[in-house]
């Protein structure tokens, strides 16, 4: 591992075998990219990264793997977005996506092969999310593949609530000269829905389970649940190259376990495949909401591999 400069900030980079890992563990806990050496010398980046000059509003870059926390996407209270019932029934406030990916960590630890950073809350993330906690995000890195554990351990004498994810930005297409419609997700789910202008989470009729091509128009936003596989795979249908992720430490994962998929426009070189602990609006809906007991700790765990069939 090494520091890097980029645009002014001190980065981590981390080479393992063929591939590259570039991480800002201090903020955001942010993973950035992760590109491939191939055998003709040429690269493929695998998590996007966009082109900058400019490290101004980097929680908001469309890029890497920003950290979902305590809860993903919009949160509402009875139709006001950004807001939140806390367990004491005080209504606070909850930005989008939460407060981690714009806040700052401390490295915990950090060697050959990944790192471990804790989050450390300022007063408007107390605001918004009041309770005595430790958050860490671990990511270990391998040539093909890497893992990344959110641990969130219970520091107070209340139950915590979280439905944390990750928002990791695919590279596609990851060939050039490629298009979309090459490209596909199989995600294992029983059920679908969509969030409405109010914060419900609607269910999508008649939908069925299967393959998507990933240049159709309904996949964008749509919430994937009641998964019964720990497998998502994205997959290059012209040559069988695909990604995998999997969800959790092994088995079918709960029924409120979610991936999301989404991407900013027809053009964009991304796809967003999304693993989250529960659908959006966790604290009103109920759907995904998972609790930690005084002195103990919940975990979350992802990893992504490549493959070829």
């Amino acid at each position: 591992m090494e520091r890097i400069d980029y645009l002014g900030a001190d980065i981590g980079s981390w080479k393992v075998g063929n591939s590259t890992f570039l991480a800002w563990p201090e903020n955001g806990a942010r993973l950035m990219n992760w590109h491939l050496e191939l055998a003709d010398g040429s690269f493929r980046d695998v998590i996007h990264w966009p082109e900058s000059d400019s490290i101004d509003d980097f929680a908001l870059v469309r890029g890497g793997n920003p950290v979902l926390f305590p809860f993903s996407a919009r949160t509402f209270h009875r139709g006001t977005i950004h807001q939140w019932k806390a367990p004491d029934g005080k209504i606070r406030p909850m930005p989008m996506h939460g407060i981690a990916r714009q806040g700052r960590f401390v490295l915990n630890s950090v060697d050959e092969h990944g790192f471990t950073a804790v989050y450390q809350p300022d007063d408007e993330a107390s605001q918004a999310y009041p309770f005595e906690y430790e958050f860490s995000v671990a990511y270990r890195f391998r040539e093909l593949a890497l893992s990344v554990e959110f641990r969130l351990k219970n520091l107070g004498s209340a139950r915590l609530p979280w439905s944390a994810g990750h928002h990791f930005y695919f590279s596609v297409p990851w060939r050039e000269g490629g298009h979309r419609g090459q490209y596909s997700v199989s995600i294992p789910a029983r059920r679908a829905w969509r969030q409405d202008a109010h914060g419900l989470i609607v269910p999508i009729e008649g939908y069925r389970s299967g393959i998507t091509k990933l240049d159709t128009p309904s996949l964008v936003d749509r919430i994937h649940t009641n998964l019964t596989s720990e497998n998502v795979r994205l997959k290059d249908n012209e040559t069988g190259d695909g990604i995998r992720l999997r969800i959790g430490s092994g088995g079918k994962p709960s029924p409120d376990t979610t991936v999301v998929t989404w991407t900013s426009g027809p053009e964009a070189p991304f796809y967003c495949v999304e693993p989250w602990m529960g659908p959006p609006n966790s604290p009103e809906a109920g759907m995904g909401l998972h609790w930690v007991d005084p002195g103990q700790s919940g975990v979350f765990s992802v990893e992504v591999r490549l493959d070829t069939e």
